[in-house]
């Protein structure tokens, strides 16, 4: 009879991810450079939409400011991204994009909260205008804007783990103009 012992290694992995979510960081100054990974699905047409593939920096760009009951401070967002799409023909076709995002962050609770909301605009630009059987850009350069929610974790919150919903569109430079909206995953580590 054969074990598995995949079940028990998995159960662990995952007590182990939330033991780290859960555990209260010391200070969360957010002001540490980044470095993160991402990944994202727009669902869209009979074919299942189109994935991507992000990595990226975050540098630092004001000091915290007390607002509200939290604070608020700001970075810039540094990325190259792949999209892997249908085709217009049959199979699928990547399309290679960079960009740069402002973006601003709220962490509750006076600024002492793993939790944080953030949003953010920027532009983006890909090595070929993207074209799907139900999605046709008119330009290559496209607009974009991003919302999140995150909890950051570890020692003084060197991780964060953030669902993210952002959208790319010229804003009406050329048509046709689409749009598309991405659902993400993003993983950061702070050094």
């Amino acid at each position: 009879m054969k074990t598995h012992r995949s079940a028990p290694l998995g159960a662990a992995v995952f007590a182990g991810v939330l033991g780290l979510l859960g555990a209260p960081a010391h200070a969360f100054e957010d002001s540490a450079r980044g470095f993160y990974l991402e990944g994202g699905h727009a669902p869209h047409g009979d074919k299942g939409g189109t994935d991507s593939a992000t990595v990226g920096v975050t540098l630092p760009w004001s000091p915290r400011q007390p607002v509200h009951e939290g604070a608020l401070t700001s970075y810039w967002d540094l990325f190259a991204s792949q999209w892997h799409a249908p085709a217009l023909g049959s199979g699928s076709r990547n399309y290679t994009q960079i960009g740069a995002i402002y973006t601003w962050r709220y962490r509750f609770d006076g600024g002492s909260s793993p939790w944080f909301a953030e949003g953010g605009v920027g532009g983006t630009v890909m090595d070929h205008i993207y074209r799907t059987p139900d999605r046709t850009f008119s330009t290559a350069f496209q607009f974009t804007e991003v919302l999140g929610v995150g909890r950051s974790f570890g020692e003084n919150g060197k991780h964060d783990l953030t669902l993210r919903l952002q959208h790319f569109s010229n804003a009406g430079i050329k048509k046709p103009n689409p749009g598309e909206n991405f659902v993400r995953v993003r993983y950061t580590y702070h050094f």
